[in-house]
């Protein structure tokens, strides 16, 4: 039976073979590779990538969708999950606890908290390549000083570099999306080391700049002490500062109010 995107759970499916034949080798999987997929709706991509690595785990949110992949013979070898991505551990997929690879033509309606989940794992897999709507993809590779220069963009720039490889037009999905979509790769670097309680500082200070962004610095951040910080103008919006800056600028300030703030500092 022909299965009906369900719109609540963002499902738009790819049904051009050159096309994902592209995506396939932009991904160059090789025969060693653990594979987590997100998403893997009918299974398009699945089927070609699962030829090619020793191990893949897809989680699926769809139960239709789920018990379809799991039961077909030429995916035997694949694990899937009948979960929602954001809701997993690390820990259910099977894949051991580093250098996993990441695939997905994620919901676009949960693109931001799907990545912040892989930021918060950064340790555990060493790329990602993910179908995201076109808005998104110019947020995530955003330089200072333009309008889609934000938050998510400091927050993933800061862990990893982002590159976008295709852009994809809407009449390749079945629905078809109203938007351009492009896929993307994210690496993540180690230029600026932050362990857990450092990232959470970052996080704080970073949401809180941009938490008003038609301010000044000097106004956003008036929970925090900045007498320490020497080369920063206050005076600017958060979106003239550089990734760097943001990193310099959460190792300098404190917090004059930390309670009940997470990864708050004095």
């Amino acid at each position: 039976m022909k299965h009906r995107a369900r719109r609540q759970w963002g499902q738009n499916f790819l049904k051009d073979s050159n096309l994902l034949n592209k995506l396939v080798a932009l991904i160059d999987p090789e025969p060693e590779d653990f594979i987590l997929e997100i998403g893997p709706g009918e299974g398009a991509l699945t089927k070609k990538l699962s030829q090619k690595v020793s191990k893949l785990t897809a989680v699926e949110i769809d139960e239709r969708l789920y018990s379809t992949l799991a039961s077909q013979n030429e995916l035997k070898h694949c694990t899937f999950i009948n979960d929602d991505f954001l809701k997993t551990s690390w820990n259910d997929y099977g894949l051991g606890s580093q250098g996993i690879r990441v695939v997905g033509n994620i919901p676009y309606n949960i693109t931001s908290p799907i990545i912040f989940k892989l930021l918060e794992n950064r340790s555990k897999w060493k790329d990602a390549h993910l179908m995201v709507q076109k808005e998104v993809a110019d947020r995530l590779a955003a330089k200072p000083g333009g309008k889609e220069y934000g938050r998510l963009t400091v927050m993933v720039q800061s862990q990893a570099n982002v590159e976008k490889l295709i852009t994809i037009p809407p009449d390749v999905f079945v629905p078809k999306p109203k938007v351009d979509s492009i896929f993307i790769s994210i690496k993540p670097h180690s230029r600026f080391k932050m362990d857990e309680k450092m990232y959470a500082r970052f996080d704080a200070v970073v949401r809180a700049a941009f938490g008003q962004r038609r301010k000044m610095l000097r106004n956003s951040l008036a929970d925090f002490d900045l007498t320490k910080v020497k080369s920063i103008n206050f005076n600017l919006r958060p979106e003239t500062l550089s990734v760097e800056e943001f990193v310099l600028l959460s190792n300098k300030i404190g917090r004059i109010n930390p309670v009940g703030i997470p990864g708050s500092y004095q």
